[in-house]
């Protein structure tokens, strides 16, 4: 645990701030009045008319499209840094990620038809696209097995404190007529820059480097960010792994075979759940939200700076608690706390929000209550866990186009999330938590008959000591196909 690994973790987890702020900063800007009448006129008069649906109001497929493109834009792009990161490693799959960041920063902020700011959300995919591949890797890859689950948490800790940042900045350009939007859009490629700045400091993964061929550069860098000389067994551990790689000279190919399918099938459906928990939801369109439920516009903003605050200390706890519980105690435990919330949410708006009108103040805060438990019991479970599972499970052979899987279903799952949010909301009115909450219940089924323990076992021994003892996985491991497989390659 030296100073300079922990330097090198603080600085790769910058791509989950910058991929927090975007999230956090979208519901915020579709909610001012400045930015809607300069690009989306029309709903801005909707909004204005007391009489409109309150579920309604902000029904608008381009104004989707504008939180939601980025996440397309990342979708494909995920592909493109798996490639990059099996090629060029995982040190320069995060400075182009940076890059791209910082333009579409410029692009948002200097927007002036729709054209420039759609733009500007694709750029930021491409770069959350090549970050969300390259940092939770990194992370994996340079973290001692007992500290793995807390460094990789470093990520979405990063991202709920991006989130929080955003909703600051939210609140406080709110009153900055007519500009504000393009500051809060703007200071998006502040930790782009920080990350940019990082990635020229950071190590390359020991892992990447064997896996490239630099045999020695491996044992150094494996050296120095254990800060000892004595790292043979560790070394030798890689350097198995990744020669067993070099037999696959087709990793996509790999992962579609039977002995893959247990991680990929893992790693595919977290990122489903994690979308369908409706966490998104309420994080892109928090202020949507609370303006729906009765708030002003200014106290929506503020409501959603208390909601980033609890996702923040939330995820502190799963920091501190995932190698201490393991994974699966903490995503039962807040499957039944989140469809406790979401069933309480739709209790109350279904008997006590009408189409025109709000609910009464001591409602309000109770709902803001039950989304705040809501996203608490996210934080410290799926929200983390779904970006460690993946990044953990897959052998080192398709563990790049593995993770590249997940991160393009999580981008998919997110973009139809935010396109379809707001359409749903106008269409099922309260009974979209009645949605989610389904998915939370099959969430749960599927942790306990599915989901296997991974808590302290080095991601080289999956295999061994989680896949092939799991009553349901191990079906897929069977030695004789696998090694028919690796003689016909």
């Amino acid at each position: 645990m030296t100073v300079y690994v922990v330097s090198c973790w603080i600085l790769a987890a910058f791509g989950g701030l910058m991929f927090g702020y975007d999230i956090g900063i979208s519901g915020g800007v579709t909610s001012m009045d400045d930015f809607l009448i300069k690009f989306f006129p029309h709903v801005h008069e909707r909004k204005l008319h007391a009489k409109e649906n309150n579920y309604c109001k902000f029904n608008d497929q381009m104004l989707q499209l504008f939180t939601s493109s980025l996440y397309l834009a990342a979708l494909v792009a995920s592909f493109g840094a798996s490639k990059a990161c099996t090629l060029l490693g995982r040190k320069p799959t995060i400075l182009v990620a940076s890059t791209f960041f910082i333009a579409g920063a410029v692009f948002s902020a200097a927007a002036q038809v729709k054209w420039m700011l759609i733009m500007g959300r694709v750029l930021f995919g491409i770069g959350v696209g090549f970050g969300n591949e390259a940092v939770p890797l990194f992370l994996s890859e340079v973290a001692p097995v007992q500290h793995r689950g807390a460094v990789n948490i470093l990520f979405q800790l990063f991202v709920t404190i991006g989130i929080l940042i955003a909703d600051f900045v939210n609140y406080g350009v709110s009153n900055y007529h007519p500009n504000g939007w393009r500051v809060a859009l703007g200071i998006a490629g502040t930790p782009a820059l920080v990350l940019l700045i990082g990635s020229f400091f950071i190590t390359e993964t020991p892992t990447s480097l064997v896996e490239r061929g630099n045999l020695s550069g491996g044992k150094k860098a494996l050296e120095r960010i254990r800060g000892v000389p004595d790292v043979d067994a560790e070394y030798e551990e890689i350097k198995a792994a990744c020669e067993q790689a070099k037999l696959i000279v087709r990793p996509f190919r790999k992962l579609m075979s039977r002995e893959s399918r247990p991680p990929l099938v893992i790693g595919v459906m977290i990122q489903v759940f994690q979308q369908f928990t409706g966490i998104n939801a309420i994080m892109f369109y928090g202020p949507v939200l609370f303006q729906t439920v009765g708030f002003k516009s200014n106290a929506s903003l503020l409501s959603a700076v208390i909601l980033g605050g609890v996702n923040v200390l939330a995820t502190l706890v799963s920091v501190f608690g995932v190698d201490k519980f393991g994974r699966r105690k903490l995503l039962l435990q807040a499957s039944v706390q989140m469809f406790i919330c979401q069933m309480a949410i739709f209790g109350i708006l279904l008997v006590h929000l009408k189409p025109t009108g709000g609910l009464n103040p001591g409602l309000a805060w109770v709902v803001v209550v039950l989304v705040c438990l809501f996203v608490m019991s996210f934080a410290w479970s799926w929200g983390p866990l779904g970006w460690l599972i993946p990044s953990e499970t897959f052998p080192v052979e398709t563990r790049t186009a593995g993770f590249a899987f997940a991160v393009s279903t999580n981008m998919l799952f997110t973009f139809i999330v935010a396109q379809a949010f707001l359409s749903m909301l106008c269409h099922l009115q309260a009974y979209i938590f009645l949605f989610f909450s389904v998915w939370i219940v099959i969430m749960g089924v599927f942790v306990v008959f599915l989901l296997p323990e991974t808590k302290g076992v080095s991601i080289d021994e999956m295999n061994e000591r989680v896949w092939k003892q799991h009553p349901v996985w191990k079906k897929f491991m069977d030695d004789n196909e696998g090694t028919r497989s690796q003689e016909m390659l």
